[in-house]
């Protein structure tokens, strides 16, 4: 029985080991999908313990506090850092076959040295250690990301915001790893919530244009991904709760525009015509501009209503759904390809059975020339834990070449979670030994060299042009 941290974790096989202690263990991270606050990677936040550092925003680790019954006061309350701390070190040892036990495990290794599991026990012990380390090495965001050899992260905002921490971080020029944008317009998509009317005044003013049509509408949006593509910017995501394709003429979506600026209910019909024109104009945008398309499909968002109603959105209440028809994704990326308008795409389906399908989806649009332009992404949310991780490489590598991955990202708001690039690698590296140790593959090492490094990095920094 392991009684501390191994640095053989996920690698069962001698070949799986060579692989990722010679190629892939020491790769930079290209962290492309992130929830980070640039104003904290600017001001160089300095964090007071680790219970700020772990519980802050992650709300995989309020989830699984409500689960063993935790008093919320204790998990997003106004109880201090050090109870939530202790709090969700007594849950520790019970979190056996979670990914949080072994990022947890990951983090406290690479950052603190520390090899023995966190428990109540131990609590007040680890506590009292990585707060002094903290204050010790300065443990704040641009140090977390050097420490991991992040060599770029791309943050998430809305087409309204400012930018003004990544100007800042520009105009400073000091810090090594490059902090760029993903443009997500999903407030100006979203016309059947109430949030929208509102919203629509603030992209007017964001964009100092008047919003009077749907055409206006993708106008001004594309004059602020000028203001994202002039800071560097070449990515773009979209989150979709639920997606069926429906044409519309321009004269119906006015309309639809008009009456969700009044604030009038919509029919399901209606929101399907606008969400799909939206996804539609702006992959249009998106190819004229240079950029990536990113779509997260199949998240149904605030399940728990009464609990989302007190503490927000993003707050641990979110599950997977599989509401998005696979067939409207075909005919949004048909139509764009038939235009000779499709960008680079990546889809994260959120539904585990949605991945086989979606890998084959991408497969058929791909065309040089690049390689793998549209692309599965990495396994998402609840899919990034070692099972998700496993279960999408052997899925898809009968359906899509692996090898032609753009890798992992940590879709996080913690400094703390570059780790998971390396659980990622690990269990990588150990699916493609298993594979050569079954007689399954036998060419050359060269040629694993460059799957590994391509997987691990080559492919995201090519695919992304940095």
């Amino acid at each position: 029985m392991h009684s501390a941290f191994s640095e053989d974790l996920f690698i069962t096989n001698k070949t799986g080991k060579h692989l990722y202690e010679t190629y892939a263990k020491d790769m930079p991270i290209i962290d492309y999908h992130c929830h980070l606050l640039p104003q904290e990677i600017y001001e160089n936040k300095r964090f007071t313990d680790l219970g700020e550092m772990w519980l802050a925003h992650d709300h995989y680790k309020w989830r699984a506090m409500r689960t063993f019954g935790i008093d919320e006061r204790l998990i997003t309350g106004d109880a201090s850092f050090y109870e939530k701390f202790m709090a969700f070190a007594g849950i520790m040892p019970e979190l056996i076959g979670n990914p949080l036990y072994v990022w947890c495990a990951l983090e406290l290794k690479r950052y603190f040295g520390i090899g023995e599991p966190l428990s109540a026990e131990n609590a007040d012990e680890i506590y009292n250690k990585t707060k002094a380390l903290i204050a010790e090495r300065n443990m704040c965001p641009r140090w977390c990301m050097e420490r991991s050899k992040v060599e770029m992260v791309c943050t998430t905002e809305d087409p309204t915001d400012t930018l003004q921490y990544h100007r800042l971080l520009q105009q400073e020029g000091t810090f090594h790893t490059k902090v760029i944008s993903a443009f997500r317009p999903d407030k100006a998509m979203n016309c059947e919530k109430a949030p929208f009317a509102g919203y629509m005044g603030d992209l007017e003013a964001a964009a100092g244009e008047k919003i009077g049509s749907f055409s206006e509408l993708i106008a001004a949006l594309e004059k602020r991904l000028l203001v994202f593509k002039s800071l560097g910017s070449m990515i773009s995501d979209a989150g979709l709760d639920n997606f069926i394709w429906r044409e519309a003429t321009e004269r119906e979506l006015d309309a639809i525009l008009k009456k969700a600026r009044r604030g009038e209910p919509l029919t399901r019909e209606q929101v399907d015509q606008f969400r799909s024109a939206f996804l539609l104009q702006m992959g249009r945008v998106y190819a004229r501009n240079g950029f990536v398309m990113q779509i997260h499909i199949g998240a149904y968002r605030n399940a728990n209503g009464d609990m989302a109603k007190k503490l927000g959105p993003d707050t641990g209440y979110d599950c997977a759904d599989s509401t998005s028809d696979i067939r409207s994704m075909g005919a949004l990326l048909d139509t764009l390809n038939r235009e000779g308008n499709l960008p680079k795409v990546i889809l994260y389906p959120l539904n585990a059975s949605d991945v086989e399908p979606y890998a084959i989806l991408a497969a058929a649009f791909c065309k040089g020339p690049g390689r793998g332009t549209v692309q599965l992404g990495a396994p998402w949310w609840f899919c990034d834990q070692v099972h998700g991780i496993q279960r999408q490489f052997e899925a898809v590598a009968n359906l899509y070449p692996v090898a032609l991955s753009v890798g992992m990202l940590t879709d996080s708001r913690s400094f703390l979670s570059y780790p998971r690039h390396e659980l990622y690698r690990r269990v990588f590296c150990n699916y493609l030994g298993e594979l050569i140790e079954r007689g399954e593959y036998f060419s050359e090492e060269k040629h694993l060299k460059t799957i590994v490094e391509n997987v691990c990095y080559g492919n995201a920094k090519a695919y992304f042009g940095l």
